[in-house]
């Protein structure tokens, strides 16, 4: 790792983490968080995803504004490509997940980030999701997320700070690991 004279800033408030850690290690209850999005159907395979609040640290909670997200699918697909497909956002939300991690870890070991790229791509045969083969799997065949990291650091710190990403990202352990998903009518 190289050391420099300044002070290591890449806009993560690691004392604040490390507090949160510490404060709901005391109070578990506390960090059970409950994620919400809701999606209206809009017309043919568009529709229209809002995230406004959540539920952690034993209340309710609202983010500062809320996030909409048009969901659709391209005009290959005989539809009108009004927004990302569902597997592409599934792509941003593991690519986000892991750049923050790198972002953050890299403040925690005083490594200073120039910029980080996270490239991911998700193999996929579609004719699972058509009904074409009932042998292909409707999901991925394979994600592939490639990092081009310019910081203060050797190689070697480098693919530690994305291994340690890894390791405590919520998103990859989401797509990695089965998770118990209900549907149900409401």
């Amino acid at each position: 790792m190289t050391i420099t004279d300044r002070p290591v800033d890449n806009g993560v408030n690691v004392a604040a983490l490390l507090g949160a850690r510490e404060a709901l290690s005391s109070a578990p209850d506390a960090a059970q968080f409950i994620w919400r999005a809701s999606c209206t159907w809009r017309n043919g395979t568009h529709s229209r995803s809002t995230v406004a609040g959540f539920a952690g640290l034993g209340a309710e909670q609202q983010h500062r504004s809320t996030y909409e997200f048009d969901v659709d699918h391209p005009e290959c697909f005989a539809s009108e490509d009004n927004g990302a497909t569902p597997v592409e956002y599934v792509l941003v939300g593991l690519a986000g997940c892991l750049t923050a991690g790198v972002a953050a870890v890299a403040q925690l070991r005083g490594i200073q980030l120039r910029s980080v790229t996270a490239t991911i791509e998700g193999d996929m045969n579609i004719l699972g999701i058509l009904g074409g083969d009932p042998d292909v799997r409707n999901g991925f065949e394979a994600v592939t997320v490639r990092f081009a990291i310019d910081a203060d650091a050797s190689r070697d710190d480098l693919q530690a700070l994305i291994a340690q990403s890894q390791k405590r990202s919520a998103v990859f352990d989401i797509v990695a690991n089965p998770t118990k998903v209900l549907v149900e009518l409401a």
